[in-house]
């Protein structure tokens, strides 16, 4: 005869039924799955809607979310214990509509004036911490508005939807394929110090994935090589992995998981922007060589 077990012990079919309810919670790849594949199918949506509705409605948009993904890095910051000045880092998100009007030579005098502003703001300020504050303003501005504004001058050229389109297809294929080889395949850590789930295998996923979609696309959209698709693939591939490691190390040196939780299954803006943002200049490059 077995022995029951003692009151408020947890019995074998309670245990079997807490474990499969974590597993049901906690997928293996540490999200929500359907909240993501849903707002990550929204967004997808909403930039392509823009495009076919109206270049400028991109324009407009790609400000709303380098505004947002600022305003994110600035509440970043100051868990850190940083204070960048907050007003004209925001104003900064007004580049991604002085490249589309300007150009590259508009950008660059423009983010000029973005630099001067921040410097300008903090200096009124208290001097403790000055130097940290400036500096974390300046990097704020080149490293959302500065990087998100080169799709600006992708779209306004002739074919610049067909460009944007081809260059949000190759990053979302390289997350996408790293994401799932990763899942299903990943044994080797690739920085385990920054991003645990990150692996190798799941690298190789990404520009494979990456590299197709870019052979079909150049040469379907934009009517150049085949083989320019491949090389295009292949470094937003490599460059999107770079862009998703250092937000990652931006958020660990924060002691932080993510940027906020605006998206479901996502984190914040920042979070869906760190591959997009460190892409789009070399999609940008690669656009004028390549096509």
């Amino acid at each position: 005869m077995s022995t029951p077990a003692p009151k408020g012990a947890p019995t074998r079919r309670s245990f079997r039924e807490s474990q499969a309810q974590t597993q049901t919670r906690t997928p293996k790849a540490g999200r929500n799955l359907p909240a993501a594949i849903g707002v990550g199918a929204f967004l997808i949506a909403l930039v392509v809607g823009s495009l076919l509705f109206y270049p400028l409605a991109f324009v407009l948009l790609v400000t709303c979310a380098a505004a947002v993904g600022l305003w994110e890095l600035d509440q970043a910051f100051r868990q850190g214990r940083l204070s960048p000045p907050l007003p004209p880092v925001l104003v900064a998100a007004g580049l991604v509509p002085v490249a589309y009007f300007y150009g590259a030579e508009g950008l660059a005098v423009g983010f000029a004036v973005a630099v001067g502003l921040v410097l300008l703001w903090r200096s009124v300020g208290p001097g403790q911490d000055a130097a940290a504050d400036v500096a974390a303003g300046v990097f704020a501005v080149a490293y959302v508005p500065l990087l998100a504004a080169t799709t600006s001058l992708m779209v306004a050229a002739e074919d610049g939807v067909a460009r944007i389109i081809t260059f949000v297809l190759v990053t979302v294929a390289s997350d996408t394929g790293g994401y799932a080889v990763g899942v299903l395949k990943g044994r080797t850590p690739m920085a385990p110090s920054l991003s645990p789930k990150k692996s190798w295998e799941g690298f190789a996923g990404s520009v494979g994935t990456s590299a197709l979609v870019g052979a079909l696309c150049v040469p379907l959209l934009l009517s150049g090589p085949w083989w320019g698709g491949i090389i295009l693939g292949a470094l937003a591939a490599a460059f999107a992995t770079v862009g998703d490691l250092a937000e990652s190390s931006i958020k660990r040196d924060l002691g932080i998981k993510d940027m906020s939780s605006l998206l479901p299954g996502h984190g914040g803006i920042m979070d869906r922007l760190d591959s997009l943002l460190v892409t789009a200049p070399v999609c940008w490059v690669l656009f004028s060589l390549l096509v």
